[in-house]
């Protein structure tokens, strides 16, 4: 095809594509062998023609030139391959090009997959996200004050006096969903293909879960598992035991998603660690340790899955018996993750002096980030031109 001139031209025009998205990718030499691992030419000549919003195969036949007999099944690989979501309505099938992250990147390690090098992609992914500290990929993920995801709370260790809204309650975001799957951990899956399995003995199958029409897609498509409410809440109650943290959409409306993350694998936990200490927006809580009652038995460092928790300040000059762990509260998510693992009863949930308040919905999410990163014009010129066409 003529216009396939080379890869690499048409992996930076998908590149450029990418980033008109909330959340890019930075490029580097590691990113352009992430994507030619999953999109072969024609399908990053493609991805690079999409709108950023869903569009029908003749439209996307204007947009890229090419007859619409030879583009669906191109779309339908892509489709299969987890780089565009299928939407079919109404008697039409319409298509969105997948962002990178939350994205086709996770999708990539969502079902064990024999047409990819997951080993190869696994080592390439790791060192995409560490390479350039604060310039690179987690800069962008992390970087701006609109977080992309959140925190939920193990609502059993919040304080008597405290509620909390449906959309901060794990349990009731599983039930208000119209349709549940649950799919491979993303994160365990690739620290699988790294020989670095979970150390807090977390699953790699069958633990994350998604919801809506992502879910339906991800089924669809041979993702994720659909699932009824009762094995999704067992699913949460087992995820619980293990000590993991619950992640959502960072929105009040219809969350897509509800991963349960380990210290160890987790790259959401990693960012935090790492430095990132608003890079997930937290829950109303905030872990309180009592000096009186801890021993610095340890048991709370290891459960944390931020690793916000060690020893406190005034306690490090004192004998092994008198010291006593503290919380530090600028990283604390508040999930209460740790309270179970404490035989001594040291540490309870309080409330915080403001209380989080996520962005409505998916749309007003992504329309702070972008105003945030200074890339909203291109989305509301686009948004305009699908008004009046």
């Amino acid at each position: 095809m003529g216009h396939l001139a080379g890869s690499k031209s048409e992996l930076t025009h998908l590149i450029d594509r990418l980033n008109r998205y909330p959340i890019g990718l930075v490029d580097s030499e590691r990113l352009r062998r992430i994507l030619s691992l999953l999109f072969d030419e024609t399908e990053a000549f493609v991805g690079s023609r999409f709108p950023l919003h869903e569009a029908t195969l003749d439209e996307l036949s204007g947009l890229t030139g090419m007859a619409p007999e030879p583009l669906l099944p191109v779309l339908e690989r892509m489709a299969d391959k987890g780089l565009v979501m299928d939407m079919p309505y109404a008697g039409t099938t319409y298509y969105l090009l997948v962002p990178g992250l939350i994205g086709f990147m996770e999708f990539s390690f969502m079902r064990r997959r024999t047409d990819l090098a997951q080993p190869e992609l696994a080592r390439l992914m790791s060192e995409y996200f560490e390479e350039r500290g604060r310039d690179g990929q987690m800069g962008e993920f992390f970087g701006s004050p609109t977080q992309l995801t959140r925190a939920l709370v193990h609502e059993e260790h919040i304080p008597v006096s405290s509620r909390i809204t449906a959309y901060e309650d794990a349990r009731r975001i599983i039930l208000d969903a119209d349709f549940c799957a649950v799919t491979l951990c993303y994160c365990r899956h690739k620290k699988e293909h790294l020989g670095e399995p979970c150390r807090k003995g977390a699953p790699v199958e069958d633990i994350c879960m998604v919801l809506g029409e992502g879910a339906r897609f991800l089924v669809r498509r041979g993702f994720a598992e659909e699932r009824d409410k009762t094995s999704m809440l067992e699913t949460l109650e087992y995820a619980r035991s293990l000590g993991l943290t619950h992640v959502t959409d960072n929105v009040r409306e219809q969350p897509s998603f509800l991963c349960n993350c380990c210290r160890c694998c987790c790259e959401l936990m990693a960012g935090v660690q790492l430095g990132f200490a608003d890079g997930i927006a937290k829950t109303p809580f905030l872990a309180e340790i009592d000096p009186e009652r801890c021993d610095y038995c340890g048991a709370c460092l290891r459960a944390c899955n931020v690793k916000c928790i060690g020893l406190a300040s005034e306690a490090r000059a004192r004998p092994k018996p008198d010291r006593f762990a503290e919380v530090d509260a600028a990283v604390c998510l508040g999930c209460g993750a740790c309270i179970p693992v404490c035989e001594q009863g040291a540490i309870r949930l309080v409330e915080r002096e403001r209380r989080p308040r996520p962005p409505r919905n998916r749309g007003r999410m992504f329309a702070r980030i972008l105003w945030e990163k200074g890339r909203l014009w291109p989305f509301v010129v686009d948004r305009a031109k699908r008004l009046l066409s």
